[in-house]
């Protein structure tokens, strides 16, 4: 540090100490020259303490403009309880069951709850202490000691009763800083609460739809298996009259086993996905075995024509990382402020006697008040390792600030391109299974007039199956990437006050 600037500081401090001892003034009249002494002696000695120059963070919070966010462009509003859009009243059921007590949305909560102890912490550190003491210990005193006789070589009770008080002056802000800091682990933490929440709803809402999914697939399974029933019936009748062989008999027989295979796929896996949802709803694997959902095509909110810039503060996962750079930024404020004295004015009032007899008299009565100085000067680099690692936080929590910021972007541009292109393919599906159907009517005519071959009609059901799976497919996927959308712009998260309002709350 060089010289002028040492005492340039060390005049600024002087003159800081100096105003705060005038406000304390009228209260402690007595200690006036006292503080004056402390403030003027801080001049003096802070040539020689510790300093934090050179220490600074490096990292830079990411622009939303270079990465795609359009300003001015809007953002589909979503509300809080988006789910109950789909107009379906046991998926609210099994989403408000999942919030209550999924054990996520539980540790999330404990987690604000330890962080709000954290900040109530830090505030009782930032006011005045007042404790009580009270002992009484058998000694024998020393005869060749300090004590002269009959006090020395003899056996008493020393007792003690007094209150003590404290208040620490947070000249510097370090206390200020620490508060700071802790409520925004708060805010952070609140927002993690929220981002567990839509995380955890869009995951219920996305099984609910797979298991729609299943129950789709397992409609075309059933309609597949009545179809080759009935074409192995006519598949005998030809036989009985010549025109076909066992050959087709025998492929006609076996694609009735595989139908059932399928179906019996099928419903393992929607007896595994109600276990899911099950699990997520904090119930027994039994919970939902009577539960069927029917695939239902809703489009909830409306595609967005660009990425806005205000998707950042509909995010709580983007919210939560810059609350936590709030934080790391007050930490290394209260980082710098150690560099600075501390000062501690302490009092105390009660009895101290020997011989317990004599502890209620008023002549045992003692009191006494004081101010305390405490200044760095020397501590190893300890002070500075301690900014050091504060500034590395506030780079990680910047950074982790940026990677979330990059994946949001991407994961909102990747939703809207799916959603736009799950609408293409819905289109040319449903025009590819009615021509498929259209075939397969055409080939299964064909064969009970007998002027087609099984092979032609097996090859026409091929067709109309495979467009079949595609739609109950494409129907479920459009529902997922439309959560998958809502998730992306935020979930109906609501950002959070700014950390100034609620540090003053």
């Amino acid at each position: 540090m060089k010289p002028q600037q040492l005492l340039n500081e060390a005049s600024a401090l002087g003159q800081s100490l100096q105003d705060q001892v005038r406000c304390a003034r009228t209260s402690f009249p007595a200690l006036t020259a006292i503080a004056v002494a402390i403030a003027s002696s801080i001049v003096l000695t802070l040539s020689g303490c510790a300093n934090s120059a050179g220490i600074a963070s490096s990292a830079q919070a990411i622009a939303p403009a270079s990465i795609g966010l359009g300003a001015g462009a809007s953002t589909p509003v979503v509300v809080a309880d988006w789910w109950k859009n789909f107009g379906d009243a046991a998926l609210n059921d099994i989403v408000d069951r999942a919030l209550v007590g999924n054990p996520s949305i539980k540790v999330a909560q404990a987690r604000l709850e330890r962080a709000r102890a954290a900040v109530d912490v830090n505030k009782s550190a930032d006011g005045l202490h007042v404790n009580a003491e009270a002992d009484a210990t058998r000694q024998r005193f020393s005869a060749n000691s300090i004590y002269p006789p009959p006090l020395g070589g003899s056996i008493r009770t020393l007792a003690n009763a007094q209150i003590g008080a404290s208040y620490e002056f947070d000249f510097f802000g370090r206390n200020r800083a620490a508060i700071e800091a802790a409520v925004g682990m708060q805010r952070a933490a609140q927002a993690d609460v929220q981002a567990a929440r839509i995380m955890l709803a869009s995951n219920v809402v996305r099984i609910y739809v797979q298991l729609g999914r299943l129950f789709a697939q397992r409609e075309v399974a059933e309609r597949s298996l009545k179809q080759r029933d009935e074409i192995l019936s006519l598949i005998r009748q030809r036989v009985s009259g010549g025109l076909d062989t066992n050959v087709e008999l025998r492929q006609g027989e076996g694609a009735l086993p595989e139908s059932r295979q399928q179906i019996e796929q099928l419903d393992e896996q929607i007896a595994l996905t109600r276990h899911a949802l099950a699990a997520l709803t904090a119930q027994a694997p039994s919970a939902y075995d009577t539960l069927v959902v029917p695939l239902r095509t809703v489009q909830v909110v409306p595609v967005p024509n660009a990425l806005p810039a205000d998707l950042l503060g509909r995010r709580a996962d983007i919210s939560a990382a810059r609350w936590r750079i709030e934080a790391a930024t007050s930490d290394v404020k209260s980082a710098k402020a150690s560099f600075y004295p501390n000062i501690n004015l302490t009092a105390f009032v009660g009895l101290a006697s020997i011989g317990l007899n004599n502890l209620v008299k008023a002549s045992s009565e003692q009191y006494g008040i004081g101010p305390a100085l405490t200044l760095p000067i020397f501590d190893g680099g300890r002070l500075r390792a301690n900014l050091r690692g504060r500034h590395a936080d506030l780079d990680a929590a910047i950074e982790s600030y940026n990677g979330a910021v990059i994946d949001a972007v991407h994961d909102a541009a990747d939703q809207i391109s799916s959603v736009r292109s799950i609408e293409r393919q819905q289109a040319q599906q449903v025009s590819a299974q009615a021509a498929s159907e259209s075939a397969w009517d055409l080939a299964t005519q064909r064969y009970r007039a007998g002027l087609g071959t099984y092979l032609t009609v097996l090859n026409a059901e091929a067709g109309v199956l495979n467009q079949r799976r595609l739609g109950a497919d494409l129907k479920a996927r459009a529902l997922e990437v439309q959560i998958g959308l809502i998730r992306a712009l935020g979930g109906g998260y609501t950002e959070i006050a700014t950390q100034a309002a609620a540090v003053g709350s």
